[in-house]
């Protein structure tokens, strides 16, 4: 099986460098026509560190509003710098289709660095190391090149196939963009919005249960290869559900995620 290189392909027509053509690892797991949220989240972050003026800076809060599913094909970002500043800064990036109409929208906080601040220390929340995890496929994907494939998956806890909260290591097996190496916070956001997928409560064939945000705050940068997530989801009973993990990487903890659900039955085909 042969996969794309990369989960983004850049428009060799556009000079500023902000339009892209998403590649088939980006298929989410409703529709073949629509991506997964993860791809765009982690564009959408490329798109606004681009755009940001504190040279080096970490990005520790981002608050994604997705405001309806984006197509699998052309795509489109804009920024603006909403806050400047030498320490700390506010950028908001959109993501479109190409016809203006915004589908994801990011507001990320990012913030000056200095060496030898003070770190506290916390256990790891993973019981097993990668190489100590399941590794494991997705079984509810309806096509094989999709969304499940641009990352190795091995889980320490939990199942992408049975219900119930999980705990999963995960690597990049792409690039973001083409030609350009992932970044260890762009693989998170990849990542991260798959955190209510691993720990489904309902199942996919019966329920549809969509987020329409995410968001992370991160006390520390992501490092290395494999990162990974704890993650809950919690039913309402109101057709409301909410996602939370914590994100961790081979060092322990770096901060955590959030996700509003709406769930609805599936219509019967």
């Amino acid at each position: 099986m042969e996969l794309p290189r990369a989960l983004y392909l850049p428009d060799g027509d556009d000079p500023t460098g902000t339009a892209f053509t998403a590649t088939a690892l980006t298929i989410g797991p409703w529709d073949v026509g629509l991506q997964h949220a993860g791809p765009p989240a982690a564009l959408l972050l490329r798109e606004a560190e681009r755009a940001g003026g504190i040279a080096g800076g970490q990005t520790v809060r981002l608050a994604y509003d997705i405001f309806g599913p984006v197509p699998v094909g052309p795509v489109r970002l804009t920024s603006t710098v909403v806050r400047p500043g030498r320490r700390v800064e506010l950028i908001e990036a959109v993501l479109d289709a190409g016809d203006g109409r915004p589908l994801m929208r990011l507001s990320a906080w990012r913030m000056r660095t200095r060496e030898g601040a003070e770190a506290s220390a916390q256990p790891h929340p993973c019981p097993r190391r990668p190489e100590e995890s399941r590794a494991e496929t997705a079984a509810f994907f309806t096509t094989e090149v999709a969304y499940h494939r641009a990352l190795d998956w091995r889980f320490a806890e939990g199942s992408f196939n049975a219900p119930g909260a999980a705990t999963a290591w995960t690597r990049p097996e792409c690039e973001l963009v083409a030609g350009e190496p992932m970044t260890p916070l762009q693989h998170l956001l990849v990542m991260t919005d798959a955190a209510s997928g691993i720990s489904a409560t309902l199942d996919w064939t019966e329920a549809t249960f969509a987020n329409v945000d995410l968001a992370l705050a991160l006390h520390r940068p992501p490092q290395g290869e494999w990162l990974g997530m704890a993650a809950e989801t919690v039913l309402g009973g109101a057709g409301a559900a909410q996602c939370f993990a914590v994100l961790f990487d081979a060092d322990g903890p770096i901060g955590r995620s959030s996700q509003s659900l709406f769930v609805e039955p599936r219509a019967a085909a």
